[in-house]
């Protein structure tokens, strides 16, 4: 008989309107494979049509919050257009899901948020961090940048130097410019998230929803765009 494959996400049942989604390969660095993107919009998905929830939690398991996409499956995708298809169709999904979810969400940083999960972090609303998390888009060597969400929250300047020059934040820098909210020890992350959340959580859902699309408006998002557009 086949080994069961491991859950990718783990979610918690929401409470007092807030929800907790896991990224769950830290085996690899939390990498956002397609299944991992597909999992993670359809659980979006599902919490946006859920009335008890105002606010949801993103993080990662085990050290690093995530280290991007899944590079292997680039390396497929250049021999099988099929493949490619379906890992651009995924990634443009995912994107505007995460980016357009039409409540809070906050990303709970527990480590490097490197390349696409450094995109994951700045397409939530807040963040919070551990002192072992950073933020790098080394992919800006070799690939196209998510760069909008980005400019939207550390302004032109920054993000040039961080998506054109390679600048790194530790999560010290990400916190004096604005990028976290507060940044605490790796043992006291999930419950300075939840306490962020919890105050969020204190105005109504409709409240929020009405300001979390009023964020998007201001910031521009076209629901057409595609990753590559972003």
């Amino acid at each position: 008989m086949a080994d069961t494959p491991a859950p990718l996400l783990d979610i918690d049942v929401p409470a007092d309107g807030v929800a907790r989604i896991t990224l769950c390969r830290p085996e690899r660095r939390n990498a956002l494979s397609i299944a991992l993107r597909d999992e993670l919009s359809d659980a979006l998905d599902r919490l946006a049509a859920d009335e008890s929830v105002k606010v949801v939690i993103i993080t990662g398991a085990g050290e690093v919050f995530s280290a991007g996409f899944d590079l292997r499956e680039f390396e497929t995708a250049v021999g099988d257009e099929a493949f490619a298809t379906r890992l651009w169709a995924s990634s443009d999904r995912y994107h505007q899901t995460v980016i357009r979810f039409p409540l809070v969400t906050i990303a709970a940083v527990n480590g490097p948020a490197i390349a696409g999960g450094f995109d994951l972090a700045v397409c939530c609303d807040l963040r919070v961090a551990s002192t072992t998390a950073r933020f790098a888009h080394p992919e800006r060597t070799f690939a196209e940048v998510v760069y909008g969400p980005l400019h939207d929250l550390v302004g032109g300047a920054v993000a040039r130097e961080l998506c054109l020059a390679g600048r790194e934040l530790s999560a010290e820098d990400a916190h004096a410019l604005n990028l976290v909210s507060v940044v605490v020890e790796p043992e006291d992350l999930a419950e300075a998230a939840v306490v962020l959340a919890q105050r969020v959580a204190e105005a109504p859902r409709a409240s929020l929803a009405r300001t979390k699309a009023k964020a998007l408006r201001r910031a521009g998002v076209d629901p057409n765009s595609t990753t590559l557009d972003l």
